[in-house]
């Protein structure tokens, strides 16, 4: 299976009309925040994938009647593949989309009856945790805005997703880092694009 992941940056590479062809044994799209509702709009009229997202601290669209499909505090399955979402960054001001690490632990209390349903018969907790802030530690930064969650430390020790696709992050050098493992998960910064075959990680 093919992932494209999308964040933070309209990426030209994508918004074109050639995406289809260029992107056409692509599966799933996944949006990790903050990006325009039209922008993401295009990628799923012109893909015809199905594509989940995630909001961003900076996200300003309230309609979440698109195409796309709003995943945040949610788990779902789509082509065989169980995707959660947690949206939003460490709070540092009163905007919204902003969370304190015990409110991130509440929203995945929330949670915690369908990981534990597909547990117990699917046999994995889930695969992909969508999310738009990183964990703490890993690729995010000092100041409190980008400072990552602690509770995404323990959610993946505890539900062992194979993949935390979040965004927020910027890159703008090619060598800094973009994946890290973590216990059993995979760890992408999805900034402007990034690209997962998951026949290649077996």
């Amino acid at each position: 299976m093919k992932i494209l992941c999308v964040s933070d940056q309209i990426d030209p590479l994508i918004y074109t009309n050639s995406i289809k062809q260029r992107y056409a044994d692509v599966d799933i799209i996944l949006s990790a925040g903050d990006l325009p509702m039209d922008y993401l709009d295009f990628i799923v009229s012109t893909m015809n994938k199905p594509l989940f997202f995630v909001k961003g601290n900076h996200h300003t669209d309230d309609d979440d009647d698109h195409g796309a499909i709003y995943v945040d505090a949610k788990v779902l399955c789509e082509e065989g593949l169980i995707i959660g979402g947690l949206g939003g960054c460490m709070r540092y001001n009163k905007g919204d989309n902003q969370f304190s690490d015990f409110e991130i632990y509440i929203r995945i209390l929330k949670m915690l009856p369908v990981l534990i349903f597909n547990r117990l018969f699917r046999g994995r907790f889930l695969d992909i945790l969508l999310t738009h802030a990183s964990p703490r530690g890993i690729h995010d930064k000092q100041d409190k805005c980008h400072l990552g969650f602690k509770a995404f430390l323990w959610f993946m020790r505890v539900f062992k997703p194979r993949y935390l696709i979040h965004g927020h992050i910027h890159l703008y050098d090619l060598s800094e880092v973009r994946t890290t493992k973590y216990c059993d998960t995979l760890v992408i910064n999805a900034f402007s694009h990034y690209l997962i075959d998951t026949g290649e990680e077996t």
